[in-house]
């Protein structure tokens, strides 16, 4: 077994480009999935950790937010959740001697893929002011220097307390208490980066901001599954076996996308005879390749056809909806040159999916990143629910919105009041349960925390998991932001690019992760977690601890809250909250609508599915307590000549920010990550070669940013549509280039141009 960490990747000279993959998993998928767990965590460890992975006594994977079936497979993980579960059950160790070998501004250095696999963080570290290095520091000593800054503050606003998804309802729900017993709503969390326009778009239209659907309605009802603006084969790769079930029993699937991608092509589950040694599963029936940012014009398009066809359901719209005379007539005035310039689609295949369409009785479209990270993010999703509307598709099997969420428990966050705008009703029921006077003014979402940690507005920043500096936009920007800040802490478990990047002193706070064993005083505990299907159920780890010095995150905040707020919490037992989960979620069921019963429904195999009252009762608690139409003005996205529109991307050796190898298998590439795809003809017109060296130069009001030293790939991208891969990219996303309403990241449609590489 080695436990050895690979050396920086900053070098691409080694970088190899071959042809894309014409299908996905398969044997390989499962090769290189194990290979990784072996590696890192030996036969041993990694066999146990695996066999309990999303099972319904064992833990969560700690990746993508795809629920498990009502009766999970005895392997039930794809190749990334192994790699995933790799990452946590590493024995590589960062310790107080890998910090004194390494000083911060080497860290800062180094690669987001070097410094995440040197391994687990096993002790609390400090960098004090002017400090080279980190240093270890006794978990007390940690907790009396963020709650003397804390207390010292002149506004609890001047805090900002950031979450990734990962976070477990119990460490959510506590963590936005801390905040708003503080007296703050400052609670971004990485959430506004992906599917706040989600949020919004659904929260406007059909009155809450989640999906309509569960697994079963793909599995067992749909008859035609749209895909748009998502890659399931490398962000939700369990995704692909629920699509082969639909699939097989007769249901059509449309993928919509400016990159074709393996995932959406032939599916070889590793699972069946027919995905080892057989062909696969061909998924997609019908390929779009949509120009980026046309997908709202697309369903515009689509709406006006069946409008015109008189497709629709008179008896569903009259009796469940409101705004249908007014979308229609905005419809009407469609100019079919515009719908053509910003789809880049010609009308026959729009109207071969309207075809597609009227053939089915029960619709679903799913959609991720690729919808949600464009200015017109938020009316695209609200013409998306006008077309489910339109024939009545929210609200039976088979039929409804589904937004895939990313990060595991990214909803269950949002849905425990990690939230910077929380409604009143949540906050009213904080107070009766806890005393507290909860503060009513809105906080900050993510951009807007790096615009006041520019402008000196935020003295302490505290971060409960992810990799702050790597995911959010503008890099130089936000490294320079959070650089300033006088205190910055990050509970995490692995090293990554915000400890290097952190403020002028920074504390890291090591805790468990989902694969470990949580003893408290009050014995073992476990924690729950949401799906992206509202599916509430519980995660046990069963390893032991990487340190005997990580505490979970339930015990960090409690530890600190008590610090903070003294002997007497402020009002709130945060030492009983410590000692025994239970008491938690008891608070949680008496707060949150839904979680009555809390501990009896989730101690159930498989947990329990929050109510939903479109999909439960075809109720809208919206204003008018129907669902909405819209009416959404349409933009074409026009670019100066020479101009190519830029989307980030993920690479298949990578989750989010966090990077586990440096190939893409399904896109041909070996060795490297600094790529931009582009289409042959584009390069032919820019007079750039295959494999030619260039600079990425992003266009803004405020001037150009320049990511260096990418080599071009030719590639079937959408024509004047180019992608490379993220976080390397972000430099080039400015920090007020944003989606409409969601103010989410509009990394999906940066304005570009290519120079000859100038180093």
């Amino acid at each position: 077994m080695t436990t050895r960490a690979p050396k920086d990747d900053h070098d691409e000279a080694g970088l190899r480009v071959g042809p894309p993959a014409a299908s996905a998993a398969g044997v390989p998928g499962v090769v290189h999935g194990l290979k990784d767990v072996l590696e890192q965590a030996g036969v041993r460890r990694g066999v146990k950790t695996l066999r309990v992975l999303n099972q319904q006594r064992g833990f969560d994977c700690p990746g993508c937010a795809w629920p498990e079936p009502g009766k999970p497979h005895l392997a039930e993980f794809c190749e990334n959740g192994a790699k995933a579960v790799a990452e946590e059950a590493t024995v590589r160790r960062v310790d107080a001697a890998f910090f004194a070998a390494h000083p911060v501004a080497e860290l800062a250095g180094r690669s987001d893929h070097w410094l995440g696999q040197q391994g687990r963080l096993t002790e609390p570290m400090l960098r004090d002011t002017g400090d080279t290095h980190y240093r270890p520091i006794t978990w007390d000593r940690a907790f009396d220097v963020i709650a003397s800054e804390l207390r010292g503050l002149a506004s609890p606003d001047d805090a900002v307390f950031y979450t990734s998804g990962r976070t477990s309802n119990e460490a959510a729900f506590l963590y936005q208490l801390f905040a708003r017993t503080l007296g703050t709503n400052n609670l971004p969390d990485c959430s506004n980066m992906c599917h706040e326009s989600s949020g919004a778009a659904l929260s406007e239209t059909l009155g809450i901001g989640k999906g309509s659907v569960s697994i079963e309605d793909i599995t067992d009802h749909a008859d035609l599954i749209v895909i748009v603006g998502q890659n399931p084969g490398t962000n939700h790769p369990r995704m692909l076996t629920a699509l082969e079930h639909a699939k097989r029993r007769g249901s059509r699937i449309v993928a919509v996308n400016p990159l074709p991608e393996a995932g959406l092509h032939t599916f070889k589950n590793p699972q069946t005879v027919r995905g080892v040694v057989g062909k696969g599963t061909l998924l997609s029936d019908l390929y779009l390749q949509v120009r980026l940012g046309g997908d709202l014009a697309f369903f515009q398009a689509v709406n006006r056809m069946l409008v015109d066809a008189d497709a629709v359901d008179h008896a569903f719209i009259d009796q469940y909806t409101t705004g249908y005379d007014d979308a229609v007539a905005a419809w009407q005035k469609l100019d079919w040159d515009d719908v053509a310039t910003a789809t880049g689609l010609p009308r026959e295949a729009i109207e071969a999916f309207v075809a597609e369409v009227r053939q089915a009785e029960s619709v679903i479209v799913c959609w991720a990143m690729g919808l949600t990270q464009h200015k017109k993010a938020v009316p695209t999703i609200r013409e998306i629910v006008s077309f489910l509307l339109l024939r009545g598709n929210v609200g039976r099997p088979g039929a409804g919105a589904c937004p895939v969420r990313g990060h595991s428990n990214v909803q269950g966050d949002r849905t425990m009041g990690i939230w910077e705008k929380p409604p009143a009703a949540f906050l009213d029921a904080l107070e009766s349960e806890f005393g507290i006077t909860a503060p009513r003014r809105p906080g900050h979402d993510t951009v807007d925390t790096i615009r006041a940690m520019r402008d000196g507005r935020v003295r302490v920043f505290m971060a409960m998991g992810g990799n702050f500096a790597s995911a959010t936009p503008d890099s130089d920007l936000t490294a320079a932001a959070l650089q300033s800040v006088p205190l910055t802490v990050h509970v995490s478990t692995k090293l990554n690019k915000s400890h290097a990047l952190a403020g002028q002193r920074s504390i890291i706070l090591p805790c468990l992760g989902r694969t470990e064993r949580d003893v408290q005083a009050g014995g073992e505990q476990f924690v729950t977690v949401e799906d992206s299907m509202s599916a509430v159920h519980a995660s046990r780890g069963t390893l032991r601890p990487a340190s005997r010095q990580l505490r979970s995150e339930v015990g960090i905040v409690c530890g600190l809250a008590s610090r903070v707020f003294g002997p007497d919490g402020g009002g709130v037992p945060w030492a009983s909250f410590a000692a025994d989960y239970t008491a938690v979620r008891a608070r949680i069921a008496r707060v949150i609508p839904g979680f009555d019963d809390y501990e009896a429904k989730v101690a159930v195999p498989g947990g329990f599915v929050l109510p939903h009252p479109p999909r439960d009762s075809r109720s809208f608690p919206t204003a008018s307590g129907k669902a909405q139409f819209s009416v959404n003005e349409l933009e074409v996205l026009r670019v100066p000549p020479g101009r190519l529109i830029l989307q980030t991307v993920r690479s298949h050796d990578q989750f989010n920010t966090t990077i586990y190898g440096l190939d893409d298998r399904y896109r041909g590439i070996r060795d490297g990550r600094r790529v931009v795809f582009v289409n042959p003809a584009d390069l032919v017109s820019l007079g750039f070669a295959d494999g030619a060296m260039v600079d990425l130069v992003s266009e803004w009001t405020d001037g150009d940013r320049r990511a260096p030293s990418f080599r071009v790939v030719s590639y079937p991208t959408a024509p004047g549509c180019a992608a490379a891969y993220f976080p390397e990219t972000n430099v080039l996303v400015p920090l007020d280039h944003t989606a409409e309403v969601s103010n989410t990241p509009a990394s999906k449609s940066v304005v570009i141009r290519l120079e000859p590489a100038s180093a």
